[in-house]
């Protein structure tokens, strides 16, 4: 398992868009794939579960990959989170 911190930058926070880019390109690897927020574990391949927390513009998260593609997929999932899910 890997892991690395980030903060969502957007202005909109984790809301459906990016939430839902999120969820699309995560589902392309094999790897299982954990958004941590004040030591909860949110599904990253769920759309509904990372709805449902509600993260906010600035707010400090956790990214964590466990499998056989975990670096490439923690590196594209850093990758979409600090260029703001293109908005």
């Amino acid at each position: 398992m890997i892991s690395k911190a980030a903060k969502i930058t957007n202005e909109m926070g984790f809301h459906m868009r990016p939430a839902n880019i999120f969820v699309t390109e995560m589902t392309k690897f094999k790897s299982n794939i954990d958004i941590v927020l004040d030591g909860k574990k949110i599904n990253g391949k769920s759309i509904m579960n990372i709805m449902a927390a509600c993260i906010k513009c600035g707010t400090d998260i956790t990214i964590e990959c466990d499998g056989e593609d975990e670096q490439q997929m923690l590196d594209a999932a850093i990758q979409l989170i600090e260029s703001g899910f293109g908005e």
